[in-house]
């Protein structure tokens, strides 16, 4: 495995910076192909194996999923690990990484679903009352 995509996630938890940045609003300013930068925080005190992703502006988006963390930082330890961000699409956000040097190479635009209209409700079922009195005691 030379590249892989992967998600984003924690982008709506907001960062702890100064400017109190926040993290999806930073996702979307991002355009496919910008570089990011993957830091290790083996003291985060949540997940040792963290890999958190920062974009090019220093704020951070968010963090490599914890089943993706060790391998993605295993990899990164053993060598070149170059990242860019890849897309929103839907309410995510994606990276693309490339391990062993060369820039990541991005895969076609996945659109998103068109939006489809609410399901219609059914009207309400009407009954054949014989003896409307029946339901309306005197």
């Amino acid at each position: 495995m030379d590249e892989l995509t992967t998600s984003i996630v924690g982008i709506d938890f907001p960062n702890e910076d100064k400017s109190k940045s926040n993290r999806r609003m930073e996702c979307m300013l991002c355009a496919p192909g910008d570089a990011v930068e993957l830091r290790l925080e083996p003291t985060n005190p949540y997940d040792e194996n963290a890999v958190a992703i920062f974009s090019a502006r220093v704020a951070q988006l968010g963090y490599v999923s914890a089943e993706r963390a060790p391998l993605i930082g295993k990899r990164m330890e053993e060598g070149e690990a170059i990242a860019v961000f890849q897309a929103m699409h839907g309410s995510g956000a994606y990276i693309r990484i490339r391990f062993g040097g060369g820039v990541p190479t991005l895969p076609d635009p996945v659109p998103d679903d068109p939006k489809r209209p609410p399901p219609r409700q059914a009207p309400p079922a009407q009954r054949l009352i014989s003896d409307p009195h029946a339901f309306y005691p005197h």
